[in-house]
């Protein structure tokens, strides 16, 4: 199905360069005669294989590969037509650059929305208990994309395997997971032992391997190895690498260019758009359009966040009434069925309308489009060392916290969510999490 997206992509960016070329009949002929070097090369760049290998793999995460495949095809396409009739111009190469890059995006998002919706998810075991294994299935439970359900859990602990399992605590490991598999008719094993051994994964990894069954493991050292890490190798030697270095200048300088850009074009394409929702809600409620509230920034920096108003006038003066910040056991609050939301704020708010203004903020280098969350100061003066790290870069419109569950998450999955984008920036990671936002509006989950 995948492979059927890109080739109606190609077809189409073929279509796209014909029309553009000034020979465009015997210049589309001779490209649609490449399309078998199109699929080897997705091929070759590793865009066919890792749906059934991972849990969770999102068209979004494909983009760098995407973006790598279209260009060097176009590329490639251009030197072997200029072999043929007529090369291609620069603006027919340009035109089938962009179909087939939007195309192949579009296309396959659709076939795996498809492919999900006709085939039935895969079969999940959790093999462990405690703090482990229930994050395993926290996080199945709040994050979509992935096709995997969860039909039973096993531990291997000799008197707790399972509320129903009498066995005796002699039972060999790897064939009990084998008997597990096959009476839950398994697909793939996540093991989620929080005091795990070389010997009991040696075992499920045979166990596995002989019932060609897929299995994860969710590392039970996770505060050791954080998120800052990548594994490496030295011949057959495993090596953890922990990124303790900041991000490049010229990186940040390039983000910092592309928010200015990005944020400028947007408040000029948006200004109808921002002038009907400031009259809107000016008609529903009393009050000024606009909210200006003290958040704290880059290196903990004050700065007037501006979002449109979705509360009350005196919101701000009745907070106490709902909650009293230096009673909170956590630096953070977020109220469900607040009394002050008012009626096109609630709308607002659902759709995430009211962060538009922030765009504003972006063009001063107050904030970035993708960034953590902005917080009040009130609360980041509660802030201990360990938290401090949030204000290490500018706070975003968006960041992993708004498409990893927003106002679902508790206080410690959002730093745990904010830690990883922090300490592993890259250019690539903004690009995929602004696409991940449009999936995380639609889907509204956790808006409140």
């Amino acid at each position: 199905m995948l492979a059927g997206g890109d080739l109606l992509a190609v077809l189409a960016a073929t279509a796209a360069a014909g029309a553009v070329n000034p020979r465009g009949v015997a210049t589309t002929v001779w490209v649609a005669g490449l399309l078998p070097m199109w699929i080897v090369a997705a091929k070759l760049h590793g865009l066919y294989d890792n749906d059934h290998v991972r849990i969770r793999h999102l068209t979004t995460d494909e983009l760098p590969g995407l973006f790598r495949w279209a260009t060097v095809s176009v590329v490639a396409t251009a030197f072997l037509v200029a072999l043929g009739p007529s090369p291609l111009s620069a603006s027919a190469l340009f035109a089938m650059w962009v179909v087939v890059l939007g195309g192949s995006f579009t296309l396959r998002a659709l076939a795996r929305a498809v492919w999900r919706w006709i085939v039935p998810p895969e079969r999940g075991l959790v093999i462990g208990e405690g703090h482990v294994a229930d994050s395993v299935a926290r996080k199945l439970a709040l994050e979509s994309g992935h096709h995997l359900v969860l039909v039973a859990s096993l531990s291997l602990q000799p008197r707790s395997r399972r509320i129903d399992d009498d066995r005796s605590d002699d039972v060999n490991t790897g064939d009990l997971v084998r008997e597990t598999i096959v009476r839950e008719d398994a697909e793939r094993v996540v093991l989620a032992v929080h005091d795990l051994d070389e010997d009991t994964l040696s075992s499920v990894v045979a166990a596995c391997r002989s019932m060609s069954v897929k299995l994860s493991v969710a590392p039970p050292l996770r505060a050791m190895l954080g998120t800052a890490v990548r594994l490496n190798h030295l011949a057959e030697l495993p090596l953890i690498e922990f990124k303790t270095w900041d991000p490049s200048r010229s990186t940040m300088f390039l983000k910092r260019a592309v928010d200015a850009t990005l944020a400028t074009l947007g408040l000029v394409v948006l200004a109808p758009l921002l002038a009907l929702i400031a009259v809107l809600i000016k008609l529903d409620s009393p009050g000024p359009a606009f909210f200006r509230q003290y958040r704290a920034g880059l290196g903990g920096a004050p700065f007037h966040v501006i979002k449109f108003r979705t509360m009350v006038r005196d919101a701000e003066a009745r907070l106490e009434e709902l909650v009293r910040i230096e009673e909170l056991p956590e630096p953070m609050f977020k109220l469900r069925g607040d009394p002050r939301v008012t009626r096109i704020g609630r709308f607002l708010r659902r759709t995430s309308l009211d962060e538009l203004p922030q765009l504003i903020n972006v063009v001063r280098g107050e904030m970035s489009l993708v960034g953590p969350r902005p917080e009040e100061t009130r609360l980041v003066a509660r802030y201990d060392d360990e938290l401090r790290f949030r204000l290490e870069m500018r706070p975003g419109i968006t960041g992993p916290m708004q498409v990893h569950g927003r106002g679902e998450l508790t206080f410690q999955e959002r730093v745990a969510v904010e830690r990883e984008y922090i300490e592993n920036y890259s250019l690539r990671k903004d690009i995929k999490l602004l696409a991940q936002t449009i999936a995380a509006v639609v889907r509204r989950r956790g808006a409140f």
